[in-house]
């Protein structure tokens, strides 16, 4: 059973269980999630995971076309985008706003608890994926202190995630007024081309 598989089915993006700790972010951020489609791609944006061979490498990149393929086609092209605009790297990668999802998702990865996260991601194979890749990434990061630094390459796997978690929770407060909503998206879609492909 490939990585994206396993972390589909009991990992962090464990479909049955990271749609809730989304919920209560989005709770917590903008209003309890009243609309139905909301609650749909809390549970669908990561399912494009499924048969990864990786989940930071360009196979586990391209996860986020499935689940907006799916919402596209049962609610409509704005919100096909509004799951597609949840990954930091394809906005960066395409140049365009992230949607509310993405800034609520990495809130929902700071309320997971560590004991429940470092389990999950050791079963699944995925933390040691995610510690490697964090230490590349943050050496160019200027956001991390010196302390954080040095915590999430201790190799320490609580010291890692709390360090994380934090830094994440700072990330979200500066970005969570600026992703899109879903009106601001179906605003920015008239009279342009969708970014959803049929393919990836």
């Amino acid at each position: 059973m490939r990585i994206g598989t396993r972390t589909v089915l009991f990992g962090a993006h464990a479909v049955w269980l990271h749609g809730f700790f989304l919920a209560e972010a989005w709770r917590r951020m903008y209003g309890f999630p009243w609309d139905p489609r909301l609650w749909a791609a809390f549970f669908l944006h990561d399912i494009g995971y499924w048969n990864k061979t990786n989940l930071e490498g360009a196979s586990g990149e391209a996860h986020v076309y499935a689940g907006a393929r799916i919402m596209k086609a049962l609610f409509g092209p704005a919100w096909g985008e509004f799951c597609l605009r949840h990954s930091r790297l394809w906005a960066r990668k395409n140049g365009g706003r992230l949607s509310r999802l993405a800034a609520a998702d990495k809130l929902a990865f700071v309320l997971t608890p560590w004991w429940l996260y470092l389990p999950m991601t050791r079963a699944t194979g995925e933390l040691a994926e995610y510690m490697a890749v964090s230490q590349e990434r943050q050496a160019g990061d200027y956001s991390f202190t010196e302390r954080e630094r040095w915590l999430l390459s201790s190799g320490n796997a609580r010291s890692w995630l709390i360090t994380l978690q934090g830094y994440t929770r700072r990330w979200v407060e500066r970005h969570r007024d600026g992703c899109l909503s879903l009106e601001e998206i179906r605003a920015e879609q008239k009279g342009e081309r969708l970014s959803v492909p049929v393919r990836a």
